[in-house]
């Protein structure tokens, strides 16, 4: 049996590299990236962590360290870091047919077809190529598993002596007992943190004891997730590749709004332009949804001001992915939870009962037929494409507003060079 070798490539500071990749007046000053809002701190660099700056601290309280040491701030420009994320994992399908997607800055490939190459110089040269074509400096785990990649990539953040390219096929049985008995239980990847309390009454404290545990007992008490988890820090590969995601169950999209929302008027649009994008996110993986649900909440902080939030739910009488017909049930849906004299913070759709689009049957009692059908994808599939290529709300529809005061504050948005042509960098 053929051993498997998996790589991990993790962007490092994805979304502050993202910005210093257009930017190079920032590339050397202490740079964060805010939440939502401009309300947190969600992504930060090595420099500003120095100053003593965390994720997930609220922008405000440390307006004192931002401006004493000229801290570079940004909006979060998502358009911007998707687009560079796709572009991360373009680089990475050169090196393997077999990638997963992890997440936005992590992707797995698999290298068991190259045994007998220098794995350590393949990382190398795929963090190279990387940064060459797309500015994003990355790291690079490799394993026979994918749970042993992850703790690899974790050891890189610690030992800048690696390089950011750590083999952990080439350890001695000690070495990787060492790096083992150094990852903390509860940074086992799969492992949370219910399972970690409970690992941690038994005795069973870093990765090694888990790894050295009796099989049937994990088995017993960490079902068969846990057996796998068990498998892989022992070197022997269960948990496979995702090549291609399966289709989401539920889509939701959801926002708190730069400016609290006092009018129907305005929770109108609000819904209709969430619906609008959770439709479109139905219609990327070719699918329909026979259930909205749309809900809404006052701000929870103000606690002075009078509470209230609700949802209310409806079943389509057929699946669709049609936003205009999304729009109809959207906003049945809200007219009966909105109540006057509240100033909601939150507001947001969810769609259930999705199912592929292949499987969509004409209705009962002719309300829809087949022919309508296709003439309302023709006409989504034209709105994506053009919206695709000159960028979001290129072409909307009038429900969801044209000056939207309500949405989300970005006082600090980068350009979106990558997806606006009137974005677009400028070299002179």
């Amino acid at each position: 049996m053929s051993k498997h070798v998996y790589a991990l490539v993790d962007c490092a500071s994805f979304y502050v590299s993202c910005e210093r990749a257009f930017s190079a007046a920032v590339r050397n000053r202490p740079t964060i990236v805010l939440s939502n809002n401009d309300g947190c701190i969600v992504a930060l660099d090595s420099l500003a962590k120095k100053l003593g700056l965390k994720r997930g601290q609220p922008f405000f309280k440390h307006q004192d360290i931002i401006q004493k040491h000229g801290v570079q701030v940004f909006s979060s420009n998502y358009s911007l870091y998707q687009e560079m994320s796709a572009r991360v994992m373009n680089v990475l399908a050169g090196f393997s047919p077999r990638l997963e997607v992890y997440s936005i800055d992590e992707g797995f490939l698999e290298l068991s077809d190259l045994p007998g190459e220098d794995l350590t110089g393949v990382g190398r040269t795929i963090k190279a190529r990387v940064l060459q074509y797309t500015g994003i400096p990355v790291r690079v785990a490799i394993a026979p598993s994918k749970c042993l990649t992850k703790i690899g990539c974790e050891r890189l953040k610690d030992e800048p002596q690696y390089g950011d390219v750590l083999d952990l096929t080439a350890f001695t049985p000690q070495q990787l007992d060492a790096a083992l008995a150094h990852v903390a239980i509860e940074n086992v990847w799969g492992i949370g943190p219910k399972y970690a309390r409970f690992l941690r009454n038994y005795g069973v404290m870093t990765a090694r004891d888990l790894r050295d545990a009796d099989e049937r007992w994990i088995r017993k008490h960490l079902t068969v997730v846990g057996a796998r988890i068990q498998a892989e820090l022992r070197g022997t590969a269960c948990i496979p590749l995702e090549i291609s995601r399966p289709p989401k169950q539920n889509i939701i999209c959801s926002k708190s709004f730069g400016k609290e929302i006092t009018s129907r008027e305005a929770m109108e649009e609000a819904v209709c332009t969430y619906t609008a994008r959770a439709a479109e996110k139905l219609r990327e993986q070719d699918s329909v949804a026979a259930r909205i649900t749309v809900f809404l909440r006052t701000n929870a902080f103000h606690e002075d001001a009078p509470q209230y939030s609700n949802s209310f739910t409806i079943d389509l009488p057929y699946p669709s992915a049609f936003t205009p017909e999304l729009f109809k049930y959207a906003l049945k849906g809200l007219r009966a939870i909105y109540q006057d004299n509240f100033s909601y913070k939150k507001a947001g759709v969810e769609l259930n009962r999705i199912t592929p689009l292949p499987v969509v049957q004409p209705d009962l009692f002719g309300e829809v037929s087949l022919p309508e059908h296709y003439c309302q994808s023709r006409l989504m599939a034209i709105v994506d494409a053009l919206n695709h290529i000159f960028g979001r709300d290129t072409l909307f529809f009038g429900a969801q507003g044209i000056t939207r005061d309500w949405r989300m504050r970005q006082t600090m948005l980068s350009p979106r060079f990558t997806t606006r042509w009137d974005e677009l960098a400028l070299v002179t």
